[in-house]
């Protein structure tokens, strides 16, 4: 086999389709265009969002109200999930994102009093509600705010 040998499989080209060409070609007069209307003038293009000339989605949907750009949004974890760790444990946020506990530490950890805590841990987070401050603090754990 020699380069000028070379070809490509059977049925992996095609001939590209000649319109215009007669109506004996297949693909005459209107070029399989069919009659009139927008798509079947030169130069065409309509646009994936365009609805017709129905009033678009974007001017028919309410506007109301603005998304503050600056808010920070805090990873949770409820005093129930802090409950498998064993008791002394020291409790981060790098801790509990590696047990999977947390998934993103966006503007920090905030630490939730949802459920019983019956081991004394130690605790470090960004934030703490005040019941869970109490309910730390209540079973012998330490609490610890990060950049306060």
């Amino acid at each position: 086999m020699r380069l000028h040998e070379l070809k490509p499989p059977v049925g992996a080209t095609r001939r590209r389709k000649r319109v215009g060409r007669g109506t004996g070609s297949g693909h005459g007069k209107t070029s399989g265009k069919g009659e009139k209307g927008q798509k079947a003038r030169s130069g065409a293009h309509i646009h994936p969002w365009f609805e017709g000339g129905q009033l678009p989605l974007h001017r028919r949907v309410p506007k109301r109200g603005f998304t503050n750009r600056f808010k920070k949004v805090y990873a949770t974890v409820n005093l129930k999930d802090l409950e498998r760790f064993d008791a002394g444990t020291h409790v981060t946020p790098d801790l509990l994102q590696e047990r999977r506990l947390v998934k993103d530490l966006n503007a920090g950890l905030k630490v939730l009093a949802d459920g019983v805590l019956s081991k004394p841990l130690s605790v470090t987070a960004h934030k703490f509600s005040k019941r869970s401050i109490e309910k730390i603090v209540a079973c012998g754990g330490t609490v610890e705010v990060i950049g306060a």
